[in-house]
């Protein structure tokens, strides 16, 4: 198995009221979207576990280098968005 030089990691904690709404959007939409994104290679998300405010969950994107969070097709992107008020993240590269 060859190890990514370069992953993006996004950890996300979604209001239980629209967890299965947001995963279907997530998906379906999110995740096909990011994956078009130049210097997308691949992603996964994975359940990460629960909290009083709600379930955690993980996602990896195996990039290419920090230069493609500064493109315009991953600034339009990202965000969550029709659930933007039900889910709180903190994003961080390397």
């Amino acid at each position: 198995m060859t190890w990514p030089s370069h992953v993006l990691v996004v950890r996300a904690k979604v209001s239980q009221d629209v967890e299965d709404e947001w995963n279907r959007w997530y998906d379906a939409v999110h995740l096909p979207e990011l994956l078009a994104c130049p210097g997308f290679r691949a992603g996964r998300r994975y359940r990460a576990g629960d909290s009083a405010a709600g379930r955690i969950y993980l996602a990896l994107y195996d990039i290419d280098g920090p230069h493609v969070l500064d493109s315009a097709e991953f600034k339009a992107r990202r965000g969550w968005g029709p659930f933007a008020g039900s889910v709180f993240a903190a994003v961080a590269g390397s």
